[in-house]
């Protein structure tokens, strides 16, 4: 089925340069407010495993909707104007993680993600004052106020699929590394031939991977970031040379090399790590419980 014609101004929207001056200033303001880092990684959901802004969306979305069906059931106006100041209240942390999220997107995101949030923000205020006007008694006012907030919201949330499903942010981007890696050990290389506590890009079975040697220890991760698949050789490495060594990349993850799990966001998904073995002088690598 071909792609509705009204909808491909969207996918252009990537490569809307036009926006970048908007952007640069935005992601200024957004990072001067996201300073402290654990704040950072709560909005980004760290400790939940998961990206924080889809979810938190899920309480103004629907008491937005349930506003709507009960602004055209007779008798309902207070339940109406309760659910949307609930939907106003909620909206401020769904907000926040957006943002956090959005900061730590590649450009061609940033464009599509200032648009969306854009249309959000306005159906907010739509919404704060739609419910003002109901508080004050003009009901039909605040119902139109709402009307036009709830067609903001839909767009809002069009681009919000865009970005999750088509550009990927917030997904997983090693996983695809786990379903293509074969099973069982396969060979690295020789022990002596790596350098210490320098870490190496080395392709196994088709797939890059980062290695860290320390002494006997060979510490191995798949080269891809799981938070945009940026390869995390390209990335800093701090104390090499103890077991909490922590790798960042590019675009500011940091995991710990042992254990592949995040230390800092914006990741949420662990590294994809691998188990290791030497074989007389060659190291071996699997995936656990290949």
């Amino acid at each position: 089925m071909r792609e509705l014609r009204i909808l491909r101004p969207i996918a252009k929207l990537e490569d809307a340069a036009v926006l970048d001056p908007v952007v640069r200033e935005v992601h200024r303001v957004v990072d001067a407010v996201l300073k402290p880092r654990a704040l950072e990684d709560l909005l980004h959901g760290v400790p939940a495993g998961h990206p924080m802004h889809p979810a938190l969306v899920l309480v103004p979305a629907g008491s937005w909707i349930g506003a709507a069906v009960l602004d055209v059931v007779p008798g309902a106006s207070r339940a109406s104007r309760t659910l949307i100041g609930v939907g106003v209240l909620a909206a401020a942390p769904a907000i926040a993680a957006g943002w956090a999220d959005w900061a730590r997107s590649r450009r061609q995101q940033q464009r599509v993600g200032v648009v969306h949030a854009a249309a959000n923000e306005s159906a907010w205020v739509l919404y704060t004052a739609s419910w003002l006007a109901r508080r004050a008694g003009h009901d039909g006012f605040g119902k139109v106020l709402a009307l036009a907030g709830f067609g903001l919201v839909g767009f809002g949330g069009y681009l919000g699929g865009h970005l999750g499903y088509r550009q990927a942010v917030g997904a997983n981007h090693a996983d695809a590394v786990v379903q293509r890696f074969p099973t069982g050990w396969h060979e690295l290389g020789v022990l002596d031939d790596l350098p210490e506590e320098a870490p190496v890009r080395i392709e196994v079975a088709g797939e890059p991977l980062f290695v860290l040697r320390r002494g006997s220890r060979v510490d191995v991760l798949a080269d891809v970031s799981t938070h945009l698949g940026e390869p995390l050789s390209d990335g800093r490495i701090d104390d090499p040379g103890h077991r909490g060594a922590t790798i960042t990349s590019s675009l500011g993850s940091v995991f710990e090399v042992a254990t592949g799990e995040v230390v800092h966001g914006p990741a949420t998904a662990p590294a994809v790590r691998f188990e290791t073995r030497i074989n007389g002088e060659l190291i071996e690598v699997r995936l656990p419980r290949s």
